[in-house]
């Protein structure tokens, strides 16, 4: 009992030692989810590098909004290292090495010189610091330039010297790839970004890799360039001292929003974008003396941007803003965009009343189809309820993307899936605190060209809307990523289209705001034994036991493996899902699985492939196959199938 006793003890010590104090700069190394949310590699946009670039071009941002520099070079070498040069003041060379390396210093305390800042005060830069194997800033100001330069946020040189370069401010960083593996700046998802930048702050111009971008009308040139559908009416494009906007509908279902904060992108809204919906409808409602709210916003496709002295995030990334005044003794955002709408949109429709008849016309469309499906809707909702959801077609995770307080809600996920074998498989591997599971009964229907009322009159379709919570638009969606899990055969990929058209014709925000994925899945196992292989790599970096393997995602892959893993491998290939066993599959949906992203841009002209691949053309399509038929030839037979 004593030695029992004697261990407990043991275990509960708690004395000075256990007492540590971390640097600024080994506090965010050691949390860096604090600061930059998740790490990844570089392949989904809310991945920390971008926000570590984000972060630099923030400041530079912040010059050219307080008067000083109108262009920012950007060069991102290999796709690894980050050079950001603007022509602003420059930081004040006194107090450079702090502004860099000591977290709650900044200028952007004194509202004097930075009034409406997108930056959080004093932590940015120094979270990119502190993240990176390699970190320089130099500040050219009046004649002389001051360079320091760091490793992992720690001190290396520091010198000033002459120079006869124009004012402002340089930064160099490399991610630390012991953090950020084998990670990769997609030039996609920069340009995106930068765009952004420009739409916000016209007479901006961003040279990114030598390639000019700017913007000469703000947020008219942001839907031109994002809508996928064309305008029912030219856009209304209105600006007031702090605020903008922009709108028009187009033959779409649900709305689409873009938001901004002092230039911020504000991908998961906030106040200011409430507020916007709020108002938009109840002016035009008000115009016309009659509509439902959401048949007036059914197809809307609108933006905007407002400037808040000292704003306040719901997180370091700054996605989504809740701050609900203008400044802190200044009136309510919510009144400030809704007196402006108000005002400008009810003057613009008494003056156009050419476009004042094609929202009408588009808003009683709309309420046409609504009634319609009133008694499908109803009946539909009923059935969602009695269906048991979490027992019959999902299999839940325990925390949700509409979990607005919870600091994981980034992680929720949930597989779209089709067969008891390939859902049991997933829902044995999950993870399930964020990785939910719906299983799809045989393959969905082909919605191409059908109305909504379809999605309430095919069950699956309604489950799978209940299930994402989507029927009211993605502010109360229940994942973050939704993540279509097929066979790598020809049935799999014909469910993965049917799901994605579906998407694509009821729900295109969903895609448009990035939230829908496909999973990759291994089409080859290799392995060889150990005792076979003679490269101590390969023995290293395989897994322990018997047999060395390799997972291969393409025939590429499966050949360089079968180089590697030397002579007679055992090869598998993969013909479903359900034939990974739980355990294997564990690997290809945790932290480090291969996900592709569902992407919807203007130029990918999608209306037309999908007449063509999902209309009615059905011999056109077939004289295309037999026209474009490959015979694969068959396989050597030292490739040892199983």
């Amino acid at each position: 009992m004593n030695e029992e006793n004697n261990i407990i003890e043991e275990q509960v010590q708690y004395t000075d030692d256990n007492i540590r104090h971390l640097s600024d700069m080994e506090h965010v190394r050691t949390r860096p989810g604090m600061y930059i949310g998740r790490l990844g590699d570089g392949s989904l946009p809310e991945d920390g590098i971008y926000v570590l670039l984000k972060e630099v071009i923030d400041n530079s941002i912040d010059e050219f909004k307080m008067k000083a520099g109108d262009r920012i070079e950007i060069t991102i070498d290999d796709n690894l290292r980050v050079s950001v040069r603007d022509y602003g003041r420059g930081i004040p060379q006194g107090k450079l090495i702090e502004a860099v390396s000591v977290l709650n210093t900044g200028g952007k305390y004194d509202s004097k010189a930075f009034k409406k800042s997108v930056g959080l005060n004093g932590v940015g830069v120094k979270a990119v610091n502190a993240l990176s194997s390699h970190f320089e800033v130099a500040s050219y100001r009046d004649g002389k330039v001051r360079r320091a330069s760091f490793a992992c946020g720690v001190l290396g040189s520091d010198k000033t010297e002459d120079t006869q370069d124009e004012n402002g401010t340089y930064i160099y960083f490399e991610p630390d790839n012991t953090l950020f593996k084998d990670y990769k700046f997609q030039d996609d998802i920069v340009e995106n970004m930068l765009r952004n930048y420009t739409y916000l702050n016209t007479g901006l111009a961003i040279m990114y890799n030598g390639r000019r971008i700017l913007s000469r009308h703000g947020l008219e040139d942001l839907l031109k360039d994002r809508m996928t559908n064309d305008p029912l009416y030219p856009i209304i494009h209105l600006k007031g001292e702090d605020i903008e906007i922009a709108f028009t509908h187009a033959n779409q279902y649900g709305e689409e929003y873009y938001s901004f904060v002092n230039g911020q992108h504000t991908t998961q809204g906030g106040t200011h974008q409430s507020a916007f919906k709020e108002h938009i409808a109840r002016t035009i409602k008000e115009f016309y003396g009659k509509y439902e709210y959401g048949d007036i916003r059914t197809g809307i496709v609108a933006a905007i941007a407002i400037n808040v002295e000292e704003p306040v995030f719901e997180s370091q990334t700054k996605i989504k803003l809740g701050s609900t005044l203008m400044a802190p003794d200044g009136e309510t955002i919510n009144k400030y965009v809704g007196d402006f709408i108000k005002q400008q949109v009810d003057n613009y429709l008494h003056i156009h009343q050419d476009v004042a008849e094609v929202i009408e016309n588009k808003v009683k469309e709309s309420e046409r189809e609504r009634k319609a499906m009133a008694g499908v809707t109803k009946l539909a909702r009923e059935r969602a309820k009695k269906a048991n959801l979490h027992n019959r077609k999902l299999r839940d995770c325990r925390i949700h993307y509409s979990d607005v307080k919870n600091e994981h809600k980034e992680e929720s996920s949930i597989f779209i899936t089709e067969g008891d074998s390939a859902s049991g498989s997933i829902t044995k591997s999950r993870d399930v605190n964020t990785q939910a599971v719906f299983s799809l009964r045989g393959k969905p229907l082909n919605s191409f060209g059908l109305t909504k009322k379809v999605v309430y009159e095919n069950e699956e379709f309604n489950l799978l809307q209940a299930a994402l919570d989507i029927e009211e638009g993605l502010d109360t969606l229940r994942y973050n990523k939704v993540i279509v899990a097929t066979d790598a055969d020809v049935d799999g990929m014909h469910i993965r289209l049917l799901i994605i058209t579906f998407f694509l014709q009821f729900f295109p925000e969903l895609i448009k705001k990035g939230h829908v994925y496909v999973l990759q899945t291994p089409l080859f196992r290799v392995r060889n034994k150990r005792s076979k292989i003679k490269n101590k790599k390969m023995l290293d970096d395989g897994k322990k036991g018997d047999f060395v393997t390799r997972y291969c995602y393409s025939d590429e892959e499966r050949q360089t493996a079968v180089q590697e893993l030397g002579p007679d491998p055992e090869i598998t290939r993969f013909k479903g899902l359900g034939e990974i066993s739980p355990e294997e599959f564990a690997g290809f949906i945790g932290p480090d699985m291969r996900l592709e992203q569902v992407t919807l841009h203007k130029n990918d002209q999608v209306q037309k492939l999908l007449e063509y691949y999902m209309g009615k053309n059905t011999m056109e399509r077939q004289n295309f196959i037999i026209d474009n038929l490959v015979i694969e030839e068959d396989r050597p037979e030292e490739d040892n199938y199983e």
